[in-house]
C-alpha cells in the first residue's frame, strides 16, 4: 500500500512539474540594459544639454575668474622684488582671499551641479520606468528584467525596441 502511495506522489509530483515547465514555457520574458537607455535615450541626452546650458555661464565665470587669479599671481611675483612690504602683504593677503572665494565658487558649482544633475536623473530614470512598462503592456511581456543581469540572448534584450519607443516619444514630444 505504501508503495503505491509513493508511486502516485510520484505521478503526480511529475504532473505537478511538467506544468510548471509548460507555464514558464509560455512566459514572455525581456531583459533591457537600463544604462544604455540612461546614456544613449534622447530624454538622457536632453539632460545632458539643459544641465550644460543652465550651467555654462556660472563654468564661464568661474573659468575666467580663476585666470584672473593666475595672472595676479605671476604679476605679484614678478613684482614683489620693487613693491613695499606692507603693499606686497596686502597684495598677497588680496591674492588668497581671492582664492579662497574662488574655491567657495566652485564648491557651491559642483554641489548645485549635482543637485540638478541627480533631479534631473531621477526624472528619467521615472520616464524610462514609464517607457519600460508601456513597452511591456503593449507588447505582453510577463517579466522584464534589467539591473543584475549578467548575460542575455539577443532574443530577450529588448532595449533596442525601448530605445525606438523613447525615441519617438521624444520626437513626439518636440
Amino acid at each position: 500500500m505504501s508503495k503505491v502511495i509513493s508511486i502516485l506522489a510520484v505521478i503526480v509530483a511529475a504532473f505537478t512539474l511538467a506544468g510548471a515547465a509548460a507555464e514558464a514555457a509560455d512566459l514572455n520574458i525581456g531583459v533591457v540594459n537600463i544604462r544604455l537607455l540612461l546614456k544613449d535615450s534622447p530624454q538622457a541626452k536632453s539632460v545632458d544639454q539643459s544641465l550644460s546650458d543652465e550651467f555654462a555661464p556660472r563654468q564661464r565665470d568661474i573659468a575666467s575668474q580663476e585666470q584672473q587669479i593666475i595672472d595676479r599671481g605671476k604679476e605679484l611675483e614678478k613684482n614683489a622684488q620693487v613693491m613695499g612690504e606692507s603693499e606686497r602683504r596686502d597684495a598677497e593677503r588680496e591674492l588668497r582671499d581671492s582664492v579662497r572665494d574662488l574655491e567657495r565658487k566652485k564648491a557651491e558649482f559642483l554641489e548645485d551641479l549635482n543637485l540638478r544633475r541627480n533631479e534631473l536623473i531621477s526624472r528619467l530614470q521615472d520616464a524610462l520606468l514609464e517607457e519600460v512598462q508601456t513597452f511591456a503592456r503593449e507588447q505582453n511581456y510577463d517579466l522584464i528584467v534589467g539591473e543584475g543581469v549578467l548575460f542575455a540572448s539577443g532574443s530577450v534584450d529588448i532595449t533596442a525596441q525601448v530605445l525606438e519607443g523613447l525615441e519617438r516619444r521624444f520626437q513626439a514630444s518636440n
